[in-house]
């Protein structure tokens, strides 16, 4: 099939590292490295010396690290890369570890001949490079590197991406590249990756666990405060993708606060006669004062605008909400030019999500169920189907194959600080922030997402699991922090969830186009998954948990993204 739109989508920047004589029209270049790129908006500096090439993706958050390293010339591009120029000729690799920020960039040593390329410790920017051949290439997403490597799929990375509807850890669904994960760095030519941070798996240190709720709640809203602020375009107008969720509220309400500019809101609905959270959005809305727009996306939008949304991301992503997502950004970019987000809050603050494994743990442990297969079950996708959906050759493969979950599921910590260490590192990274980043880099805006900051993940995890989970009440230190800023029908309202209704979708709107990708004999997952199982699912047949549609959206997800990065 053919998608015209495909070459509208500009490749960006690479490094290539190893035998470069042969490299076309480089950017800058020496014996063992060279810049590639479209054009001169390629994000590249020279440190003050001479010594560094910089090249990278750059967001300093936190102010007064800026104000530590002052602008030479302010009208100069590339402000915060510059930045790290100047911090890496005076720490040099420590730079890494004293960023606070999202970042993903690679510093070439040209005295040394050493490349250095590291994530930020969320993982708000990304960075992927080839495992073998005599140049190495390295770049912030993987459809610049599509020429430089085959288009072989990685069966451990489709085994999880079936499971969880994105790939976690380092391997992606192209078998020749990984991605450097948060908070580590490689280092070329001696292929080492090493951790520059880690979020520890620990329980609260003694003297936090005898402070009360209360002053958590107080602790958490200062830095809250401190987050968002740092987080506002100055003098700009803003946006919020507000839900009606405690998140994305306390993320509006502060911003409302604080800016001194409008602040635009912006929430979706599949039809007035299905489900949604208006009048929760609406509500904050109003209570905050800011300029609210409403989107309603059709079942017609959802189909023919998913291969462009697939186009925009790294590896595919099962989520219904990634083509909302972009049609959402390209409504707010008709006003802002920055979109905030409420992304974080369950993974920091132990949302509700976390509920059906603590009940698993708690009677798992008499019936004995593997903690790694209890996770995997708990996202309700593909798991316990991988024995029939996939071929038997491929379950062979993979299906002895240790889990990137593994080492944290069995680590010596308390069991919700793991899970939640866990949904950070991975879900957060892999497919919350590369999500929402991607689909609003897309149309041209900048997303950011201060219950994702650092520095307040770092705060979460010292925070007693108590005060994030009790029994039902999830996020008592967010509710505490935020109890003065918005309605009490939104702060102690349960969570409910956008809830994208592709079940309908499949069974009144997309079945014969569904039929056509996915049974095809020469659809690019044919190779991998049994057609039988694909055949029911289309019909319905057992689905007593209404899940097909979801299992349904997920494989779709999967084809066309394939499609629209096949050759």
């Amino acid at each position: 099939m053919k998608y015209p739109f495909r070459e509208k989508i500009p490749r960006r920047w690479c490094l290539a590292f190893g035998k470069v004589d042969s490299i076309e029209k480089p950017i800058w270049q020496d014996d063992r490295l060279a810049i590639v790129g479209l054009d001169s908006s390629v994000p590249w500096v020279l440190s003050p010396s001479g010594r560094f090439v910089i090249v990278g993706d750059v967001w300093i958050s936190d102010r007064q690290l800026r104000e530590r390293f002052p602008d030479g010339n302010p009208a100069l591009p590339f402000r915060d890369l510059r930045l790290v120029a100047s911090a890496w000729e005076r720490w040099g690799e420590e730079t890494f570890r004293e960023l606070v920020g999202i970042f993903g960039f690679a510093v070439w040593d040209r005295e040394r001949q050493i490349l250095q390329a590291g994530r930020d410790r969320v993982g708000g920017r990304t960075l992927y490079y080839t495992i073998d051949g005599t140049t190495r290439w390295i770049a912030p997403d993987s459809r610049s590197l599509l020429p430089h490597h085959s288009r072989d799929i990685d069966p451990i990375a489709l085994r999880d991406y079936l499971c969880c509807a994105f790939v976690p850890g380092k391997r992606t669904l192209w078998r020749q590249i990984r991605e450097v994960e948060p908070g580590t760095a490689l280092s070329l030519p001696e292929e080492r990756v090493r951790a520059y941070w880690e979020l520890p798996v620990t329980d609260s240190l003694e003297e936090e666990s005898k402070k009360s709720l209360e002053w958590h709640g107080q602790n958490l809203r200062s830095l809250l405060d401190r987050v968002v602020i740092d987080c506002l375009p100055a003098g700009e107008p803003v946006g919020v993708f507000l839900s009606g969720g405690l998140d994305s509220s306390a993320v509006t309400a502060i911003a409302r606060k604080f800016h001194d500019a409008p602040v635009h809101t912006y929430s979706i609905h599949f039809g007035k006669d299905r489900p949604n959270e208006l009048e929760f959005s609406g509500l904050v809305a109003q209570h905050c004062g800011t300029e609210h727009h409403i989107l309603e996306i059709t079942f017609r939008q959802m189909w023919q605008r998913l291969p462009e949304t697939m186009a925009r991301l790294d590896d595919p992503i099962g989520d219904p909400l990634t083509v909302p997502n972009l049609l959402l950004g390209n409504l707010a970019r008709e006003a802002v030019g920055v979109i905030l987000n409420g992304e974080g809050g369950d993974p920091c603050f132990g949302g509700p999500k976390n509920q059906p494994m603590l009940l698993d743990r708690l009677y798992g442990d008499v019936t004995g169920q593997d903690p790694v297969y209890s996770y995997l079950l708990s996202f309700q996708k593909c798991a316990s189907d991988l024995p029939r959906l996939l071929k038997p050759e491929i379950w062979e493969t993979v299906r002895g194959e240790t889990s990137v979950f593994a080492e944290y599921l069995h680590a010596n910590a308390g069991y919700l600080n793991r899970l939640m260490a866990l949904n950070i590192k991975f879900k957060g990274a892999d497919h919350i922030l590369t999500k929402v980043n991607n689909l609003t880099g897309a149309v041209g805006l900048e997303g950011r997402s201060p219950l994702f900051d650092p520095r307040i993940v770092e705060l979460s995890n010292r925070i007693p699991p108590e005060y994030k989970l009790s029994g039902v009440r999830e996020k008592a230190v967010l509710k505490e922090a935020i109890a003065d800023l918005l309605p009490e029908r939104i702060v102690e309202r349960p969570k409910s969830g956008m809830m994208v209704p592709v079940q309908r979708g499949f069974k009144e709107y997309w079945q014969r186009e569904a039929r056509s990708l996915l049974l095809n004999r020469k659809a690019k997952i044919a190779p991998y998954l049994e057609r039988s199982i694909v055949r029911d699912w289309l019909r319905y047949e057992g689905d007593t948990w209404q899940r097909y549609g979801v299992k349904l959206w997920l494989l779709v997800s999967l084809e066309i993204w394939l499609q629209v990065n096949s050759k």
